[in-house]
């Protein structure tokens, strides 16, 4: 029933949450697009290098300005300029100063927005960025030959992640790290020539830099930062189908919602009628479905006594009748019908006596959740015998825990993952 309903609910109130999201919709000029984004900090030129020069890991310097737009509160675009110097580290190479001035455009992505960081900081953010440029390398001064003449023309293909900082709504502290891969590169970055051994990529340039992002507009929030909030319509609406969906839950599995079902803890596998009730026709409070269960195996019941030498009473102390669970579940499995309902006609029977009725759970799992695990099989089991008739009072709960077996078989496991009675 659950399956078939709670579709049909959620199709009916379906245009309402529609209807709510489209005029909640967040008009254009809600947040600011524009900013103006500043940094410096240091570079460092790979491969290729002539013999005897290389450079400091962290070389000063790298600076570049620019101007980005976002078209909503995830995607955006950027125009940058860059300028680099690229010097020798002074120990031990020989000496080179080059300099490269760039231009790229960049597609940004709102990583922060896209991944919900607004969830647990309000002050974080995370930017991705991609993109193409161009760039022109010159060489002014270089040891032991001559600076090349006029100015190569490289191609670039850029790729980074910038960290965000929210120092106010008008200005972000950054902390960005760049990948730039170039083409069509004919000098070696300390100036001397290069000679081409492969096609594609012939170098890469890193920078990582500190900077600042101004945001600028007439509202609170740039698009860095902006959350849409949910208007109230929504919320209640989320709320309500939050509360039809712990409506439709079926507790005992007997395909009766909870909120209809006047017997929400009927033994798994006996057939209810419409309002979840175990069907007992000659009203002595068991399922008509058990009574020739029960009957059948009366029999075998007296056979095990005899075997055992002991009376009923015994039969029930020594763990004979047992109730008995699936893997984590606390409602008992279809097997466990015939011990259920062996108790109920004992106790039925024998109206002075009381029972302890005992929960165990398996080894697996943390034993302060197992400990509770097995409080709640005993809680159930007494539900079920309450419901059958059974005077509550006459009916103590223990939780005893997980019990130990000494054996990882599965079936071993599923042997103490039982209740059991004493009688008293």
């Amino acid at each position: 029933m659950k399956k078939v309903v709670l579709p049909l609910l959620m199709l009916c109130l379906a245009p309402a949450a529609l209807k709510a999201q489209e005029e909640a919709a967040p008009i254009s000029n809600e947040f600011n697009k524009w900013s103006i984004d500043a940094a410096f900090g240091t570079n460092k030129a790979a491969n290729p290098m002539s013999e005897g020069y290389h450079m400091h890991v962290t070389n000063l310097f790298h600076a570049d300005l620019g101007f980005r737009y976002m078209f909503n509160t995830k995607f955006g675009l950027k125009l940058h300029g860059g300028y680099d110097v690229l010097n020798d580290d002074g120990d031990g190479s020989l000496e080179f100063k080059s300099t490269i001035i760039s231009i790229g455009l960049q597609g940004y992505a709102n990583l922060g927005r896209i991944m919900e960081f607004e969830t647990w900081t309000k002050r974080l953010n995370v930017l991705g960025h991609l993109g193409v440029g161009v760039s022109q390398f010159t060489n002014d001064e270089r040891e032991g030959d001559t600076a090349f003449e006029g100015e190569d023309h490289l191609g670039n293909f850029i790729i980074g992640l910038t960290g965000q900082f929210r120092i106010s709504d008008r200005v972000s502290l950054n902390a960005d790290f760049t990948m730039i891969n170039n083409f069509s590169q004919h000098k070696m970055w300390d100036g001397g020539e290069y000679d081409h051994t492969y096609q594609g990529f012939d170098s890469t340039l890193y920078n990582a830099t500190i900077g600042l992002s101004v945001y600028l507009g007439k509202h609170d929030k740039h698009a860095d930062w902006f959350v849409e909030e949910k208007p109230n319509e929504l919320i209640e609406l989320e709320d309500r189908l939050a509360e039809l969906e712990t409506m439709m839950n079926d507790s005992d599995k007997d395909g009766v919602p909870d909120y209809l079902d006047s017997e929400p803890n009927t033994i798994t596998g006996v057939a209810v009628d419409s309002k979840g009730r175990s069907i007992d026709k000659n009203g002595n409070n068991v399922p008509d479905e058990l009574e020739s269960y029960i009957e059948n195996n009366n029999k075998q019941m007296e056979q095990k006594i005899q075997q055992v030498g002991a009376g009923v009473e015994q039969l029930i102390n020594d763990g004979y009748v047992n109730v008995y669970f699936d893997f984590n579940k606390d409602q008992p499995n279809a097997q466990s019908v015939n011990g259920i309902n062996f108790l109920i006609k004992y106790l039925k029977e024998n109206p002075s006596k009381s029972a302890d009725v005992i929960g165990y759970a398996d080894e697996v799992g943390d034993t302060a959740y197992n400990q509770e695990l097995s409080e709640r099989r005993a809680t159930n089991v007494k539900q079920i015998l309450v419901d059958a008739g059974i005077d509550a009072g006459r009916l103590n709960i223990v939780g005893n825990g997980a019990q130990s077996v000494g054996n990882d078989s599965k079936a071993v496991r599923q042997t103490v993952r039982r209740v059991t009675f004493i009688l008293k």
